[in-house]
């Protein structure tokens, strides 16, 4: 189905958007702009705002303050006309296990209103797209859990929104699952699709045309991958090393190291110049009585650079809180902040 050019302005946007719970802060000050066309990522850990976020954004939760627009339409003016341009997908989709796959997408064409006229070809369409014709008699509590999603992103677009507003859609499905999902996503955008979706995967964030880095429930980059990665100050370096908790704590210390995190069962340590570094590094890990068992620059990946970008910031904070300037160096992949139910 191929639908008309898309219209002037962003698809969404939000401007000043916060939401307070008592006195943690889950979203403060959210401005942003996804036009048509894009598959945008909202990427950050868990509690950095982002279920927060889509809600607003969705008009399931209201904003304690600040203004979302859909497609031109100002969500608190008409809420009605928002939710028949979009599809939202929470985290925890309300699937009913005791219907069917066939009668849980003839349970969301009647939520929807979709005409009688239109549904049976439409959820026959979208049970071939997904890949789930030939299960349609099946209890919803009996498929796996990459064709539960499959069947939610059914039941979300049986109306035919063309915004949609995933939720870490893909949380908690094995990787073959979750190929397949993107699989999908790429023909719902091929196909005129605008895509919003948060994640916590660096991997996903990557397959998107653009990228908004949330942290502590603050929107701190917006843009391309590959200019994100761009942003990043050093360069790293791989290190396979055992322990690695003593190799963690001998090259916390290194006056070259600007940071240092978990990568599985490595390290990536951020460094200024990672040739340079490299010999250093190991002759102090092995000082230490380390077993480095591989030392070797990396391309930066997303997550590296998430991880500089955060580092960067609390050093700043730490400068300017403590009079001496003095800011510690070292750490792990971004923290929870603070928000409703701890989830991002």
């Amino acid at each position: 189905m191929t639908r008309p050019g898309p219209p002037q302005g962003p698809a969404v946007s939000a401007s000043g958007l916060t939401r307070r719970f008592g006195e943690t802060v889950a979203v403060r000050g959210l401005d942003l702009a996804v036009a048509h066309g894009e598959i945008f990522a909202l990427l950050g850990p868990d509690g950095a705002g982002k279920t927060t976020a889509l809600r607003m954004l969705c008009g399931a939760l209201a904003p304690t303050a600040g203004h979302v627009t859909i497609d031109g339409i100002e969500l608190a003016r008409d809420p009605g006309a928002v939710q028949r341009r979009i599809g939202y997908m929470p985290q925890r989709f309300s699937l009913y296990g005791d219907l069917s796959v066939q009668e849980n997408l003839d349970f969301y064409a009647d939520l929807f209103e979709v005409p009688r006229a239109v549904r049976r070809e439409r959820a026959a369409r979208l049970l071939e797209f997904s890949r789930l014709a030939g299960v349609e008699h099946r209890l919803a509590e009996h498929l796996s859990g990459g064709m539960k999603q499959k069947l939610a992103l059914a039941c979300t677009l049986i109306h035919a929104p063309t915004i949609l507003l995933l939720d870490e859609p893909t949380t908690g499905v094995d990787p073959v699952s979750r190929r397949e999902f993107w699989r999908i996503l790429y023909e719902l955008h091929r196909d005129g699709a605008t895509i919003l979706t948060s994640t916590p995967y660096m991997d996903e964030a990557e397959r998107c045309t653009t990228v908004g880095l949330m942290y502590r429930g603050e929107l701190i980059s917006v843009e391309e991958p590959g200019a994100i990665r761009a942003r990043m100050r050093g360069e790293v370096v791989e290190v396979l090393a055992e322990p690695k908790a003593a190799a963690r704590r001998a090259l916390r210390g290194a006056p070259e190291v600007l940071s240092e995190a978990v990568f599985g069962d490595r390290l990536h340590i951020v460094v200024p110049h990672a040739e340079a570094a490299i010999p250093s590094l190991t002759a102090r890990l092995a000082s230490r009585g380390v077993l480095v068992r591989d030392a070797r620059p990396v391309a930066p990946s997303l997550e590296d650079v998430f991880i500089s970008m955060i580092e960067e910031r609390g050093a700043r904070g730490a400068s300017r809180r403590s009079p001496g300037g003095a800011a510690s160096r070292g750490g792990t992949a971004p923290g929870a902040g603070g928000e409703d139910g701890g989830r991002g």
